[in-house]
């Protein structure tokens, strides 16, 4: 115990009279020192409070008790009241600074607790000029002069430098005298569910509603989710029909913490269910994030094939419904120390987790890492300061708004414990803001729902975006990053295909579209848009931002080999008809030139064109121009 009490104290109940030249510790008034061992009594019940009162009681006695000043330090500091650490940190430096210089270390950590990292760095350089350091001091102190330096040179960066950080505590409708952490977020921005420590012991799973600015009172989750067991460290789908969390020490778990899956019914949250052995093992696996499109999942697991400690892997949804094996996200997001706590946000591409063995303000660093075009993340960035503490960070999750953040701490504000915070997030280092569309896929003549494949692709980069399966009864939701222009295209067997175009690089975020989807059944004489092929101006030359469409539709051809088809073009009404004619007829022969050279049979391929023949749209405004330039699809034969 008095060993453990040297560590919480970090050195400041060293007595080293042998180096003093002011202080004497053996000069101290008696009644002083009775009080201060009452003090260290309760410092070892972790009673800090307590034992900071009575030492003030003891420096009352004997302003000069160097020891007394150096433990109430410590104890602030262990409370991480950063100001009055430092405050009795420099009343006993004040007393003797030789005798200080032992402490330098513990000062100086408390003040990068404030943000003051140049008077840190100034403080471990004075401890380290110490002849005869032990290994360990050396190591401690190399280390968050490290972490000084680069928080120094973070510091030159203007956006960090002029960010205002101010949490606000979610209030008495989320937290309580108990611990909320590890917030999850729904799509809409409208239901929130956490982990709430239950009785000392026992974690489950809370949720609440927005109501106006804030939030309802906060219940239990009903189904059968919750149990006298451990749930926590969960993951909402952003439908909110998945939640994907950590279950420890489970009967049927295949290690010491495997993921769950449960789904919401019209009772509540069903039974949970082990992911299995692809994605568990006898190794630890926790901190699960669902893509948006819940095709893509995010863990964190200890499986000995990593780079050391806990690494961050995705595994990827199949079509037969299983998940395939995990892959680790490789050296450029993992380390030989600990990464976890990973959030996919919902623009798919912005990936937030925890690090202790990238460089950092010391101890777990939160970073974003953005995925590219090929799938692959660049390499991490550090949030910064005061995002980043010189504590351990957790979960952070951030709404589809892109700027608002929510996650746990032990602020002064505080119910007790951990409590649910939300704060804006630095400009710099927000995910992309997303929009999002939903609604229901359904067979054009029957108007039954259809559980179909939903693909949505960036137009100029064609890197698929976002890939999901409706739901039983045909429902999707899709997020979409503002500021790009977007193909969506649904496929299923028997069907035509369907596409639409989404040109939204100059639409504001937090925008909700409706769009339901009628398929239309493979039919003689059955015609569907393309409205993902596009030509460049006056010219029968596709444009590559056609090749999306164009491949699906090859796809369609090949999954459907008697198919026979007839490409239509048309043109608006302006220019003369002739040459619109022209037009028409060899655009429809591009496209059908572009299907036979991707292997679909010539015999099975017609075009035509109808110039402006056919209007389906008025000419007289541009909106109607451009519905009326289109290329259209019609089944020959089946």
């Amino acid at each position: 115990m008095q060993k453990r009490l040297f560590a919480l104290l970090l050195f400041s109940i060293l007595a080293c009279p042998g180096f003093a030249q002011v202080y004497n510790a053996d000069k101290v008034n008696p009644k002083a020192v009775k009080l201060y061992q009452e003090a260290i009594r309760q410092a070892e019940n972790d009673h800090f409070i307590e034992g900071i009162a009575i030492l003030k009681k003891a420096v009352a006695i004997d302003p000069g008790y160097a020891d007394a000043w150096l433990s109430i330090a410590g104890m602030y500091g262990e409370l991480k009241d950063y100001d009055n650490s430092i405050f009795h940190y420099q009343k006993a430096e004040a007393i003797d600074s030789l005798y200080f210089k032992d402490y330098n270390l513990p000062y100086s950590i408390n003040l990068a607790g404030k943000g003051r990292f140049d008077e840190a760095l100034h403080a471990v350089n004075r401890f380290m000029t110490i002849n005869d350091l032990n290994e360990s001091s050396q190591r401690a102190a190399a280390y968050r002069r490290r972490c000084y330096l680069f928080a120094l040179e973070q510091a030159k960066n203007p956006d960090i430098s002029s960010y205002k950080f101010a949490p606000v505590n979610l209030g008495d409708s989320v937290n309580s005298a108990v611990s909320e952490y590890y917030p999850a977020l729904t799509i809409d921005n409208q239901q929130l569910i956490f982990t709430r420590r239950v009785n000392n012991y026992n974690e489950d799973f809370y949720g609440t509603q927005r109501e106006g600015e804030g939030w309802i009172k906060a219940r239990g989750l009903t189904g059968m989710i919750n149990s006298n067991l451990n749930e926590g460290a969960q993951s909402v789908s952003q439908d909110g029909e998945w939640l994907i969390f950590t279950g420890c020490n489970f009967p049927e778990g295949m290690g010491s913490c495997d993921l769950y899956i449960s789904y919401l019914t019209p009772e509540g949250w069903s039974e949970p269910e082990n992911l299995g052995n692809k994605i568990n093992t006898e190794a630890w696996e926790s901190a699960p994030s669902l893509s948006p499109d819940k095709r893509d999942l995010y863990f964190a697991s200890r499986r000995p094939e990593g780079y050391g400690g806990s690494d961050i892997y995705v595994s990827h949804l199949m079509p037969n419904g299983r998940w395939s094996d995990p892959e680790n996200l490789g050296p450029e997001i993992n380390t030989g120390g600990d990464e976890s706590c990973p959030f996919i946000h919902a623009d798919n591409q912005s990936l937030y987790f925890t690090s202790n063995g990238l460089v950092g303000y010391g101890g777990d660093d939160l970073f974003l890492a953005r995925k590219g075009p090929k799938g692959s993340f660049s390499l991490p960035r550090n949030l910064g300061f005061p995002i980043n503490t010189i504590e351990n960070e957790g979960s952070l999750v951030i709404s589809a708004d892109g700027s608002t953040a929510f996650y746990a701490s032990d602020r002064a504000d505080s119910r007790g414990g951990l409590d649910l915070y939300t704060f804006t997030m630095r400009p710099d280092v927000r995910p992309i803001k997303t929009l999002w569309v939903k609604g229901k896929v359904t067979d054009a003549k029957t108007g039954q729902g259809l559980p179909s494949a939903v693909e949505l692709t960036d137009i100029s980069t064609r890197q698929i975006i976002s890939k999901l399966q409706t739901d039983e009864t045909g429902n999707y939701l899709i997020t979409l990053p503002v500021g790009r222009d977007y193909a969506f295209n649904v496929n299923r067997k028997g069907y035509l295909i369907f596409s639409e175009s989404f040109p939204l690089s100059q639409k504001s975020p937090d925008s909700t579209y409706h769009i339901n989807i009628p398929l239309q059944p493979i039919t003689a004489n059955a015609t569907v848009v393309l409205k993902n092929i596009f030509f460049e101006t006056n010219s029968i030359s596709l444009g590559t931002n056609s090749q999306v469409e164009l491949d699906q539709l090859v796809h369609l051809l090949k999954e459907n080999p008697t198919l026979q088809i007839q490409i239509n073009g048309y043109t608006d009404n302006v220019g003369k008809a002739a040459d619109n004619l022209k037009l028409s007829n060899g655009r429809a022969q591009s496209v059908v030139n572009y299907l036979g050279k991707n292997g679909i049979d010539p015999k099975r391929l017609r075009f035509q064109g109808f110039g402006a023949t056919q209007p389906i749209a008025d000419n007289s405004t541009e909106e109607g121009r451009a519905r009326n330039r289109r290329t259209e699809l019609k089944v020959v034969a089946e």
